[in-house]
């Protein structure tokens, strides 16, 4: 039976993004001086409050207010008249503490492999219907929201302001394939020197058609005359970011994952350093089941892991294909296919090992989704409070990265 699927993604401005990428900015800092630093951190936002909580154990020193206030401001909260929320003048609470000492003994201990920094399930997905093997409905979402993003920082649209979501729905045939665009909804901030009338216009007349051409034609042939833009549908939206909506990290993991296919295990990946399976073991999942589908063995799957925290063995492996696995294999032997490949281990220190997860990495994640991403090197600079400058190589989005001889020993 067809049917209409949708998925959302919201802009780096929402209060919900603002709180993930203060957390992964802290992370980032406290990994730069200290790959083992152990983080989880949690952000509040709140009318003009910034609240950080959680638990850390670093070596590092670092200026917290100062690497809060430098994100929001590179985000574009830069003037409360204009955009409801200023870097410079919000107050921040720090009630960060020490991670527990029982639960450092756990992961670390005396073990010669790292154990896993909590219990837990982790989902990775990944599906033939885009290059990046992510749904159609997702790759849209976050899509329009970045391109909207260079419309406002790059091209000097100030009158858009930070705070902004989209929602996709695409129709599917009965065996799942996209059959068409149906409707692409955004909803964006935008300051009083631009009407509601004016905004609609700018979108819908200049925005978007620029944007759609400069989608892969394959993506482009799902687009038709009754594709439907809506923009602004519940009128004017000047009034924006954390003075109107609260945020909190974790609260997005849907638009992190996979807009609402496949499934989740509940953990939100933000502020957690690689200790904590929540987030390297879905990253592994979601290598391990992009890789499946890379080789051409099925066109959807599904991997789950689970973990006790302080051991290192995976707990269970499992692999689903929805019915599309190639050359009548079944789900069992592909699972116990992978299982025997090096490269594919998932105790957490592997993990961490294959995936470079102990670099500072994790800002870059925090918007526009953690997976179906361009794997890309970077060079970051990072300044603890006495001024001591760091430098870090880093290759973002290693789990996206495709390793042919994996690709080949899945195929054979």
């Amino acid at each position: 039976m067809a049917y209409v699927f949708s998925s959302e993604s919201v802009a780096e401005g929402h209060p919900d993004k603002v709180a993930d990428q203060i957390a992964d900015a802290i992370l980032d800092h406290h990994i730069a001086f200290d790959p083992k630093a152990r983080v989880a951190c949690e952000v509040l936002l709140a009318n003009n409050l910034i609240v950080l909580a959680g638990e850390i154990k670093s070596k590092a020193r670092i200026d917290t207010n100062d690497i809060v206030r430098a994100v929001v401001k590179d985000i574009g909260y830069t003037d409360e008249k204009r955009y409801g929320f200023d870097a410079q003048s919000c107050r921040i609470q720090n009630i960060l503490q020490a991670q527990s000492p029982e639960i450092s003994q756990l992961v670390d201990g005396n073990q010669k492999q790292q154990g896993a920094g909590d219990q837990g399930i982790m989902f990775g997905y990944a599906t033939a219907e885009t290059d990046a093997c992510i749904p159609l409905t997702l790759y849209l979402a976050h899509d329009i929201l970045y391109a909207l993003r260079a419309e406002r920082k790059q091209n000097g649209q100030h009158e858009l302001g930070p705070d902004a979501k989209s929602q996709v729905w695409v129709r599917y045939d009965a065996n799942h394939q996209p059959q068409s665009v149906e409707k692409i909804l955004i909803s964006t901030q935008h300051t009083q020197d631009m009407s509601l009338a004016e905004l609609q216009k700018c979108l819908k007349e200049d925005f978007y058609p620029r944007w759609k051409k400069k989608l892969d034609p394959q993506i482009q042939a799902f687009f038709n005359s009754n594709t439907r833009l809506v923009v602004n549908p519940k009128g004017s939206f000047n009034q924006g970011g954390p003075n109107c909506d609260s945020g909190l990290t974790g609260r997005k993991i849907i638009v992190d994952t996979y807009g609402g296919w496949g499934a989740h295990g509940g953990g939100a990946f933000s502020g957690k350093d690689p200790s904590k399976v929540d987030r390297s073991a879905a990253y592994m999942a979601r290598y391990v089941a992009k890789h499946i589908v890379k080789a051409g063995i099925a066109s959807r799957t599904l991997v789950q892991l689970s973990y006790i925290i302080g051991s290192e063995q995976v707990q269970n492996f499992y692999v689903h294909t929805y019915g599309t696995a190639k050359n009548h294999a079944t789900d069992d032997q592909i699972t116990k296919r992978i299982q025997n490949i090096k490269g594919f281990e998932l105790t957490p220190a592997m993990i961490t090992q294959r995936l470079q997860l102990q670099k500072p990495m994790y800002f870059e994640t925090a918007a526009y989704g953690h997976m179906g991403r361009t794997p890309q090197q970077k060079k970051k600079y990072f300044l603890n409070p006495k001024g001591e400058p760091k430098t870090a190589d880093v290759n973002l989005f290693t789990w996206e990265k495709v390793d042919d001889e994996l690709v080949g020993q899945i195929a054979s």
